[in-house]
């Protein structure tokens, strides 16, 4: 007979399949150490995995991760109402956060334009930007979109659209790494390339 695992273990490894990066080998060796902790470790992460999942939620105007009580970025009194930073994922937000550059208002469109894989303006959250700036009191909207083709390109594209409103139009300066994202940025490279970001609203 082949001896498997017992089926709650074999749902734990599978589950833990799905995550990024994890692969068969690797969800059987976090399953196993899983049970090898002591009495109880199990139960909290299960507890936390099930408070994240019925408290945190994407925030409906920029995207970032928000909680029962509101969004810690739209809801701070001190963020300056006239700049708004663009950004392709709410993950990005942070690694700008920490440079202390910038104090306006954010937005993440929930990735960037990949033709190639399918990904298209309108699986963006371009119109909500839109929205946004249609009814804001935004002065300047920077477009922190990434250094590589797919980052260049979503750019282009916002830059594009948003020509025609009165807002002064911004991307970061060069510093930020070519064919790196906002991850792999450290906060000295973000912060002068905040400082130094160039002017799109022209075509000079």
């Amino acid at each position: 007979m082949n001896l498997e695992y017992p089926t709650a273990l074999q749902s734990l490894i599978l589950q833990l399949k799905r995550l990024p990066g994890i692969g068969s080998r690797s969800a059987e060796r976090m399953s196993l150490w899983l049970l090898q902790q002591p009495s109880g470790a199990l139960t909290s992460l299960a507890e936390v995995l099930v408070l994240v999942e019925r408290e945190i939620r994407p925030c409906e105007s920029c995207g970032f991760f928000a909680t029962p009580e509101g969004c810690a970025i739209c809801c701070a009194p001190d963020r300056d109402p006239g700049l708004l930073c663009i950004v392709e994922q709410p993950t990005d937000i942070l690694p700008i956060e920490r440079t202390g550059a910038f104090r306006g208002h954010y937005h993440a469109l929930g990735g960037r334009l990949a033709p190639l894989d399918n990904v298209g303006p309108e699986d963006l959250r371009i119109g909500e930007l839109m929205e946004r700036i249609e009814i804001g009191a935004f002065e300047e909207v920077v477009l922190a979109t990434g250094a590589d083709v797919a980052g260049e390109a979503t750019a282009n594209y916002l830059a594009e659209i948003l020509r025609s409103s009165k807002v002064r139009l911004t991307r970061l300066a060069q510093g930020m790494p070519v064919g790196g994202g906002l991850d792999t940025a450290d906060s000295l490279t973000l912060h002068r390339a905040f400082q130094h970001r160039r002017n799109l609203s022209t075509d000079a």
